[in-house]
């Protein structure tokens, strides 16, 4: 496939097919009826197909846009059969998903004059984000980096107990202050101290407030004028996290964040307990931002880089 296929072990692959396993039975069910007895791609085995992926939670738009590829692919190549529809349906996909400009972070490496390397998280509570950083963190020290995490969501006194649980847990250090504290406050002390530290890599987690756009924005704005005052270029990165079993609600909720605020990578959680694993899909394309981690799991490595061509494998491969 590609050369990160060297960096996928076989181990994670192994995790990677479990975690996306209800919505490949649920997908290749469908596809199976689709091209039984079939020797050509034809508009019924495309139908079906269309059918399969928006019950995946691939979503409305980037379903037609997948069956419009393959569609000009078949009437361009007369002889294609029904054996070769999986091939073609995982390049055509794996097409339409964005790379991240730069691909350090699939080894936890940090962009060269960056550092510390400031990461915001931010998506709604519920979806994982706190456990998402903890694993972030976990992963990043793995790798040979100091990290600092700060606790910004002060409006919840579960938010900061969780990432104080998960700083203990990674074995890295916290910048917190009591619930109800300025949010910028707590992200300015985190920031000025990981200069102080010489850390790598600062990652501050924010509210989860959907309930008014224009508070979410000038909360998440003010967060980044702060972290500005110490380091001009931060945010380096802002990381959404959204639940993928919430299928088509997650895709909501990155419509509004992406409205609230510049995104620039997400981290899509729980695929493991849902057939609607197609919304990763979705999302990647809809919003042209790259999926950088997926969550499969509660362990701390079940947090994975994503790498496009092997989730697709993954998905929409038809093998035992």
């Amino acid at each position: 496939m590609s050369f990160f296929n060297k960096l996928f072990s076989r181990e994670k692959k192994e995790s990677l097919d479990q975690g996306l396993q209800k919505t490949k039975e649920s997908f290749l069910t469908k596809i199976g009826r689709a091209v039984a007895g079939k020797s050509t791609v034809d508009t019924e085995v495309l139908d079906n197909l269309e059918e399969a992926l928006v019950s995946a939670d691939v979503g409305v738009d980037t379903t037609v846009q997948i069956i419009d590829r393959i569609e000009k692919r078949v009437a361009k190549d007369k002889y294609l059969g029904a054996s070769e529809l999986n091939r073609i349906l995982q390049e055509e996909i794996a097409a339409l998903l964005v790379e991240a400009p730069d691909s350090g972070f699939r080894d936890f490496e940090t962009p060269e004059g960056k550092k510390p390397y400031v990461i915001m998280v931010v998506g709604v509570n519920g979806v994982g984000k706190t456990t998402t950083i903890g694993k972030l963190a976990y992963n990043y020290k793995k790798a040979g980096k100091s990290v600092l995490l700060g606790a910004a969501d002060t409006f919840r006194a579960a938010a900061v107990d969780q990432l104080t649980v998960w700083s203990e847990r990674a074995g890295v250090p916290i910048v917190k202050q009591q619930m109800g504290s300025d949010p910028g406050a707590v992200a300015f002390d985190t920031v000025q101290s990981g200069v102080a530290r010489n850390a790598d890599v600062i990652i501050i987690d924010t509210a989860g407030r959907l309930h008014n756009k224009a508070h979410l924005m000038e909360e998440l704005s003010k967060i980044k004028r702060v972290m500005k005052k110490m380091i001009p270029d931060a945010p380096h990165e802002v990381l959404l996290v959204l639940d993928g079993s919430t299928g088509q609600n997650a895709l909501e909720q990155a419509r509004q964040f992406t409205a609230a605020t510049e995104v620039t990578a997400l981290a899509i959680t729980k695929l493991d307990g849902t057939a609607k694993g197609g919304v990763v899909l979705a999302i990647a394309h809809q919003f042209k931002i790259p999926v950088k981690y997926i969550g499969i799991g509660e362990k701390m490595e079940d947090l994975q880089v994503f790498d496009k061509e092997e989730f697709v494998d993954s998905l929409f491969s038809i093998k035992n």
